[in-house]
This record gives structure tokens, C-alpha cells and sequence, in this order.
């Protein structure tokens, strides 16, 4: 009994374990989230102060921002974190687009540089796409065009559906550098090298990642799709959250793109893009004519067969049965509908207007007991001699020749480029969107031909968002409240997970009585009772008497046999004499006396 009530103890604590080890878990992680947060705090604070000690000896005020822009360190063609409060550097778009109404056709959306809506960085500002319906385009000068040859290009930039996305994008366009770029001439047809980014459009959720490919033969460029990628988007367009979007591009024709640091969707420019960048070597002839005798029918009806003498087409697919019989009770002359004898015409019928009136009708009420009225007549059923139309069978088509298809020629536009990487070099970055979701956030973008320093700029920047975030995340308790609040369900099932380990620890632990109660009550009565002894005394008494007994046979002699038979009776009446005397307290006690 006490090795069970030591175990319903530790199952008791262990279910109470479980159930706050969730929401431990989650307060630790949102604390270590938050000292994040609070020591890149102290850590410019401490900046701060280190460079106002010279020139004041007072101690100065606690500073009031609470974030810090990031600084580009390394290689890099272009960083904009837009902390400076202004659209310094960028160009809005005075064009208007081409083939569309002139009341929409100018690029007249809004930008404006403020801090994202609920902001958990205060200091932290962006670029943000204000207006809905409307055409928005906004482009800035890299500091140098960047040529691709023999270093990789790495393009990353923040993007945080506010109000979520309903139909938009919010994708960056790598301008070509050209002799006539005109920013503020900036349209959706100015040439780009590569587009890169998310966009949706009712349930479809796409990250593109587009290049424009020049044709070495004809100079013209086409643009080629990379594959779509096998990650589920939808998360990242609905959750509000602040997300990195980060394009890899190497020159050996590889590519990545990856989502808050993590890879959705890679491959190569050879062969995961649509279409290929090299045409095939091959082509059907466009002259070749499939010849009037060709023969591509793999079945033909058997020229010889002939429909059978017997062969009734005529015959058709349902009879009468002629074993059927009427029923008894059948009413042939009542018939099945009558008119209703309590419906009257109504007050404004007009018999010129609407003719003669007729009272509805309604099921005889004489037939609901008999089994059928009106005349009667054989059910039909299937026709054993039916056999329908006859048709000759099918057989092979011993003149078969397969499909036609056109002889191969080699292709007059071939050509073999195995360095697609080698794109046109590019000198601004621009956004050209149209969007029926306001309040998108766009922040530090950046541009690099060095990993390493592409991922301390989103370190510094989207990797202290992210922790402000996550902080200020509820803990598990507090999304498990919010859940059922939402879908009440969900009570009922924390109930059931709660309650059910505890009703099984009770009856697993608390029911049944044990050997030692039975034997507390026997001695509250006088009464004779029979021994109780525990299963494991009577294993030990029947271990020592069986060795005896052993011994005792291999003492004995053949000769004894009958001497040993007898006492053996006489000893087994003096036990069961005792067996008798000892059943009870009083008889034992006569005994020893």
C-alpha cells in the first residue's frame, strides 16, 4: 500500500510537470528574446554615453531611442536601412504606363518613411507603400553597377504585410544598366536583369525569382522563370510578420533563395528555369506533312465476321412478364388521383381570364388500402433474347504505324550558352508595384558579393526585429486562453487532457483493500477464524519442507518401505489433527495448555 501511494504521488507531480513545462519553456524563450533586445539597448547606450564623456562631465539623460540602425562593414553595392527618416537617394516615378486608361496610368501611389504599425523597435523606420488600387514605383542608384563575372551576387531586403495581402506584390526589380536609364522615367517596361520577391493573387502565393536572358544570336532578351518552390508560402504572406527575402545567385550557375535565413527553393540556371536557357539542338520540320496513306488506327473492326442468323436487333431490352398476376383487391375501375371534393374556386378567378377551373388532385384515399388502383398491368422485366445492335468485333490493325510525328531537323536557332550567370550588369534597384493592400513595409535592403557580409547586415538589422518580435510574443498559457476564446471546443479538450490522467491515477492508486486489513479486522472478534497467512510466507513454508522430505527418502531404505508407509499415515492423521487445532486462537490456546 505505501510503495502505491508513493507511486500515485509521483504521478500526480509528473502530470503537474508536463502541464507547466510548456509554458515555462515558452516564458524562458520569450525572456532570453527580451534580454536580447535589452542589451543591444545597453550596448548603445553605452556607445552613447562613452562619446558624450569627453565634452560633458555630467551624466547625460537616458537616451530615448531603442534601436540601432545597421552599418554595412564590407563589400557592398548597396544599403539602405532608411533610418534617416527620408527618401534621400531614391527617385519617385513621374511616368505614366502605356495601353491603359490616362486616370490610371500614373504612378501616383504614395511612399512615406515611418516606423511599421504596432512597432516593436521604436527608432526603427522603412519604406512603407501607402495607397490601394494605385500604380507605385520608386527606384535608387546603386553606388557602383555591379558586373556579374567571378563573384556571386547576394540581394536581400524586409518585407512586412501589415494588413495583410489580398492582391500585390511586393518585389524588387535590378535595373540594367543602360545608357538611357532615366529614374524618374522609371515604368513597368524599363529593362531589369532580375526580379526577385513575393506576390500573391487570390490563393496563389509565389516568390519569383526572374532573369532576363540575352540570346546570343538575335540580341534579344527573354525572360526566364526559375521553378516554383516545394515550400508552403502561405505563412509569410498571412502571420504580420516582419520576413528577410534573400536571393544567392553564384557563378556556377547555381542559385538559392531563402526566407528568414532558411532555403525554400534552389537549383540551377541551366536546368531548373522556365523556359531553358538553351533552345533544343533539334526541331520538328515545320515543312513535313504526315502522307494520305498513313495508317494510325491501332484497332480495326474484323473485315470477315458477320452478324449471326439468330441475331434479333429487333428485339427490345424489356417484356412483359408473363408469370406476373394481378393482386387480389386490385380496384381497376378507381383510379389513382381524384379531385380534391373540399377545394373551391377561388373569389377572383375569372373564366375568360384563366379558363375553365378544375379542383386539384389528390391520392384516392379508397386505394390507401387496397394494393393498387386504375387499370393494371404485367411489370416489365429484362428481355433474356435482347442482344441489341450487332457490331463486327475488334482486332489489331495489322496495317498500324504508330503516331505520326514530324522528322527532326536541326534547329537554325541553336545556340549553347553554359554561362547564364554572365547576365546584364545592373546600376539601380527599383520597386514597380501594383497592390490592392496598403501598409507595406519594406526595409534594409542590401546588395553584396560577399555571403558573409550580406548575413551580419541581417544580423544587425532583421535579426534584432526578429527578437523584438518574438518577445513581445504571448506565452503558451496565455495562447492556449486566446485559442478557446476563439474556438470554445477546445475546452472541453484541455478538460479531457487534464482530468483523465488524474481519474486513472486515483483508480490505479486509491481502490482495493489489502492482506493486512483483512487481518486488522479478525482481531477485532473473538471469534474462531482461519489463519491468514501471505502468499509469500506459504512459498517459504513450502521451500524448507520439501528439502526434508528429499532427505528423508534418500535416508530411507527398501526394506523400511512398508515401516516408513506407516508412519507416514499415522503422521499425516496426527497433521491434520493439528491443522484443526491451530484453525483458530482459542483451539491453539487449548492446545498449549
Amino acid at each position: 500500500m505505501e510503495l502505491k501511494m508513493r507511486l500515485c504521488v509521483a504521478l500526480v507531480s509528473l502530470s503537474v510537470c508536463v502541464l507547466l513545462a510548456g509554458h515555462v519553456r515558452a516564458q524562458e524563450e520569450a525572456d532570453d528574446m527580451e534580454m536580447d533586445v535589452e542589451d543591444a539597448i545597453d550596448d548603445m547606450r553605452e556607445e552613447e554615453l562613452e562619446e558624450e564623456q569627453p565634452t560633458a562631465p555630467t551624466t547625460p539623460p537616458v537616451p530615448t531611442v531603442t534601436y540601432k540602425a545597421p552599418e554595412p562593414m564590407g563589400e557592398h553595392y548597396f544599403a539602405e536601412s532608411f533610418d534617416k527618416g527620408t527618401l534621400q537617394g531614391w527617385v519617385l516615378s513621374q511616368a505614366k504606363k502605356d495601353s491603359i486608361d490616362e486616370d490610371i496610368a500614373k504612378y501616383d501611389g504614395k511612399w512615406e518613411v515611418e516606423e511599421m504599425q504596432n512597432t516593436k523597435l521604436p527608432g526603427d523606420k522603412g519604406l512603407v507603400l501607402k495607397s490601394k488600387a494605385k500604380h507605385h514605383a520608386i527606384s535608387g542608384l546603386l553606388l557602383r553597377p555591379f558586373t556579374f563575372d567571378t563573384k556571386p551576387l547576394i540581394l536581400q531586403y524586409e518585407v512586412n504585410f501589415q494588413t495583410g495581402i489580398d492582391c500585390g506584390g511586393a518585389y524588387v526589380k535590378l535595373l540594367s544598366q543602360t545608357p538611357d536609364l532615366d529614374l524618374a522615367e522609371f515604368v513597368d517596361k524599363t529593362p531589369y536583369t532580375i526580379m526577385f520577391g513575393p506576390d500573391k493573387c487570390g490563393e496563389d502565393y509565389k516568390l519569383h525569382f526572374i532573369f532576363r536572358h540575352k540570346n546570343p544570336k538575335t540580341g534579344e532578351f527573354e525572360e526566364k522563370h526559375a521553378k516554383k518552390p516545394d515550400a508552403d508560402l502561405r505563412s509569410y504572406y498571412t502571420d504580420k510578420k516582419t520576413h528577410l527575402y534573400t536571393l544567392v545567385l553564384n557563378p556556377d550557375n547555381s542559385f538559392e533563395i531563402l526566407i528568414d535565413q532558411t532555403v525554400v527553393n534552389s537549383g540551377n540556371l541551366l536546368s531548373d528555369v522556365t523556359p531553358a536557357v538553351n533552345p533544343p539542338a533539334e526541331i520538328e520540320d515545320p515543312d513535313d506533312q504526315k502522307p494520305e496513306d498513313w495508317d494510325e488506327r491501332p484497332k480495326i473492326q474484323d473485315p470477315d465476321a458477320s452478324k449471326p442468323e439468330d441475331w434479333d436487333e429487333e428485339a427490345p431490352a424489356k417484356i412483359a412478364d408473363e408469370d406476373a398476376v394481378k393482386p387480389d383487391g386490385w380496384l381497376d375501375e378507381e383510379p389513382e388521383y381524384i379531385s380534391d371534393p373540399e377545394a373551391l374556386k377561388p373569389e377572383d378567378w375569372d373564366e375568360d381570364m384563366d379558363g375553365e377551373w378544375e379542383a386539384p388532385q389528390i391520392p384516392n384515399p379508397v386505394c390507401e388500402t387496397a394494393p393498387g388502383c386504375g387499370p393494371w398491368e404485367r411489370p416489365m422485366i429484362d428481355n433474356p433474347n435482347y442482344k441489341g445492335k450487332w457490331k463486327s468485333p475488334m482486332i489489331d490493325n495489322p496495317n498500324y504505324q504508330g503516331v505520326w510525328k514530324p522528322r527532326k531537323v536541326p534547329n537554325p536557332d541553336f545556340f549553347e550558352d553554359l554561362h547564364p550567370f554572365r547576365m546584364s550588369a545592373f546600376s539601380a534597384v527599383g520597386l514597380e508595384l501594383w497592390s490592392m493592400s496598403s501598409d507595406i513595409f519594406f526595409d534594409n535592403f542590401f546588395i553584396s558579393s560577399d555571403r558573409a557580409v550580406a548575413e551580419r547586415w541581417a544580423s544587425d538589422g532583421w535579426g534584432l526585429k526578429k527578437a523584438a518580435e518574438g518577445a513581445a510574443e504571448p506565452g503558451l498559457m496565455t495562447q492556449m486562453i486566446t485559442a478557446a476564446e476563439e474556438r470554445p471546443w477546445l475546452w472541453i479538450v484541455y478538460v479531457l487532457t487534464v482530468a483523465l490522467p488524474v481519474v486513472l491515477i486515483i483508480v490505479f492508486c486509491c481502490t482495493g483493500k489489502s492482506s493486512a486489513s483483512t487481518a486488522a479486522e479478525y482481531k477485532k472478534t473473538d471469534e474462531p477464524q482461519p489463519d491468514v497467512k501471505d502468499e509469500a510466507e506459504e512459498d517459504e513454508e513450502a521451500k524448507e519442507e520439501e528439502p526434508e522430505g528429499k532427505k528423508s527418502e534418500e535416508e530411507d531404505s527398501p526394506g523400511e518401505a512398508e515401516e516408513d508407509e506407516h508412519r507416514d499415515d499415522s503422521t499425516s492423521h496426527e497433521k491434520s489433527e493439528d491443522d484443526v487445532l491451530r484453525r483458530s486462537p482459542r483451539n491453539r490456546k487449548a492446545r498449549k495448555d
